[in-house]
């Protein structure tokens, strides 16, 4: 395309992952935000000079970065006092004797730290007590987290000759928080965003809704006219009812959301899969004070949020961290290799392997009855059949049918009155999601673009001025 002014824009900002879309009345067609795809990841590395990058290259810079290195933390500098240690002389030819040190504070400064990496700095948008993050002594806003994310985005639009003027923007029911103010806060915050990235004229537009729209263009013939959306993805879950009218118009009936998704339930898998593999549950040992042997269980709990947060689990490649970890290699016997398993993914930073490994294994055990859940560097192969993969996040799997019951008791309707579900974003594909879903609505769920509805439905509203009443 280029030079094109007549089109909808469409621009979803997602937690984990963001898409583009821009539809010229007849056709929609999505943005290749990375090299070879359309899917962007939501990462901002910020280096020592302050320079920023973003998608997958700031994750690939993190990673190289971090692969290796030991971390060493010292006190962060916060002054400097100065007390007198002498007594002046009387006449005041001698000055006192004064001694100057150096006053530290509680935090502590990674020296080696050669940049910052910001993932799902979405959750924090609604956080009124967050309001700037410290990166190498400057303090930042979120806004300025997030906006080189939209700036890329723009800048790929405009690389494809489409004139950014205006774009509707995607945003979920329910930020995350517990604020009652959350999600004015976050919206205040994601539109001061997007001003600093050049898109001063956008319309905010709840994400089910869009994906609900993207599919009523698609298959405008599909009988039913109430429509249920569950938006399953990375950071949120959330809903809407609508009301078909005539042709491709609608009214809402209700909408709804809660704080989970697919990265929560990636994380499950990894404690629940990997942490006995690694170590938890073990004994140490080691010699006392007196010289006399120690024996304890492994404090495995140290190590737990570092490691299912990968975007600092090279915190963990500190002294304090590795010693213990090298002492029950030291010791021997059968839990060696798992201890061997925690010194190789922390020394050379293999966190975000895992993390991807377990988002494939998942999405294996969307079609198969059972897969192996294979991480080569770190010498893990486990098996899980879908059922044990079931057990393993059987408490997510009630939230979300907990979440159905509740939309449909806010539109005031029963099952049976729904013609329609669109099941979208990543972890809707989940046999069991499909399941419970079928098991309220048998025979109505359809399956719609899980990865960028949407996007395209932004676009297709931005074109249409849709609104929502």
């Amino acid at each position: 395309m280029k030079n094109v002014t007549n089109v909808g824009i469409g621009i979803d900002f997602g937690t984990t992952n963001s898409a583009a879309a821009v539809f010229d009345g007849q056709r929609v067609s999505l943005i290749q935000l990375e090299t070879d795809s359309p899917i962007m990841p939501s990462a901002t590395y910020i280096d020592a000079d302050l320079q920023t990058i973003t998608g997958q290259a700031a994750i690939d810079r993190y990673i190289e970065g971090n692969t290796g290195r030991t971390v060493e933390l010292v006190p962060e500098v916060i002054g400097r006092a100065t007390l007198a240690v002498g007594t002046a002389d009387p006449s005041g030819q001698r000055p006192a004797e004064t001694l100057s040190q150096a006053v530290y504070g509680e935090s502590m400064i990674d020296t080696g730290l050669r940049g910052r990496l910001f993932r799902g700095t979405k959750r924090l948008l609604g956080n009124q007590s967050v309001r700037r993050l410290m990166v190498f002594d400057h303090p930042f806003r979120l806004v300025a987290l997030i906006t080189p994310i939209l700036l890329r985005i723009r800048q790929e639009l405009e690389d494809g000759g489409i004139e950014v003027s205006s774009a509707c923007v995607g945003h979920p029911v329910n930020f995350e928080g517990r604020d009652v103010k959350r999600n004015e806060v976050a919206l205040s915050r994601l539109g001061e965003a997007y001003g600093h990235a050049g898109i001063q004229n956008h319309r905010f537009y709840p994400e089910p809704i869009a994906a609900a729209v993207s599919f009523l263009h698609e298959r405008p013939g599909a009988s039913g006219d109430m429509i249920l959306t569950v938006d399953f993805g990375g950071g949120t879950l959330d809903f809407c009812v609508l009301q078909r009218r005539s042709g491709n118009a609608f009214s809402v009936i209700a909408t709804h959301g809660i704080a989970l998704g697919g990265d929560r339930i990636d994380q499950r898998i990894f404690s629940r899969l990997l942490f006995p593999l690694l170590g938890k549950g073990e004994r140490w040992r080691r010699r006392g004070t007196d010289r006399q042997e120690i024996e304890t269980q492994f404090p495995f709990e140290d190590y737990e949020d570092l490691l299912l947060n990968w975007a600092v689990t090279y915190l963990l490649n500190q002294n304090r961290y590795t010693t213990p970890v090298l002492e029950c290699i030291s010791q021997g016997g059968e839990a060696r290799l798992k201890f061997r398993r925690l010194r190789e993914l922390i020394q050379q930073n293999y966190s975000y392997l895992a993390f991807q490994a377990i988002k494939d294994f998942k999405a294996e055990l969307s079609f198969v009855d059972d897969a192996v859940l294979d991480i080569a560097e770190i010498d893990i192969e486990a098996s899980l059949t879908r059922g044990e993969f079931e057990d393993v996040i059987d408490d997510s799997l009630v939230r979300v049918e907990q979440a159905v019951l509740e939309i449909i008791h806010r539109a005031d309707i029963v099952p049976k009155n729904v013609d329609i579900v669109l099941r979208t974003g990543g972890s809707s594909l989940i046999p069991a999601i499909q399941h419970m879903l079928n098991k309220h609505f048998p025979q109505r769920v359809v399956d719609h673009d899980p990865f960028t509805s949407v996007a395209t439905g932004l676009a297709i509203a931005d074109y249409h001025d849709l609104r929502i009443e």
